[in-house]
């Protein structure tokens, strides 16, 4: 990726490692070009390197990685809306991503018939945090992984998804 090694900023890469192996949601704080993004795609890129030296271990498995950013849409396009003409019920972009990771076979096969490894899946949240549309993200963070829709509709996510707020500041 043409970085420069800094040792602290490696620690802060195995830091997101060993912090997504034990928790669903993880927030990266700080101002911006303090290197948060960098950090994270690191982490991708490395990972992709170390699943082809480690083949059966599935912590490594490259992520797919998708960014949205919460903020630069209403409600009922992050996570869905009814039509009110219709009564038709249309997924917002957070939900069209979910559910997409939601139905994933999380297996997939490598070449020359070694054992399949799990595929990860990264939902990025790129903006600040508000209280109105993490809300819906209370379940998903806890141990339900469940994301609630505003149609009462309920998304259950798989331990190989992880979501990851990207945010300036805890405010």
């Amino acid at each position: 990726m043409k970085l420069k090694p800094v040792k602290e900023f490696n620690r802060k890469v195995v830091q997101l490692f060993d912090t997504f192996n034990v928790r669903f949601g993880v927030m990266l704080v700080g101002p911006t070009g303090a290197g948060k993004t960098t950090c994270y795609k690191v982490l991708a890129d490395s990972m992709s390197k170390i699943e082809l030296l480690l083949k059966n271990d599935r912590r490594f498995a490259m992520p797919l990685i998708k960014v949205l950013n919460p903020k630069s849409i209403s409600m009922g396009e992050l996570y869905g809306e009814e039509n009110i003409d219709t009564t038709e019920w249309s997924d917002g972009l957070a939900s069209k991503i979910i559910r997409k990771y939601a139905k994933k076979d999380v297996m997939k096969p490598m070449a020359e018939g070694v054992a399949d490894i799990r595929q990860q899946f990264w939902t990025v949240f790129d903006g600040p945090v508000d209280a109105k549309w993490i809300e819906n993200m209370n379940t998903v963070l806890d141990d339900n992984m469940l994301l609630s829709l505003p149609n009462g509709e309920r998304i259950k996510l798989h331990p190989s998804m992880h979501m990851l707020f990207e945010v300036e500041d805890l405010t």
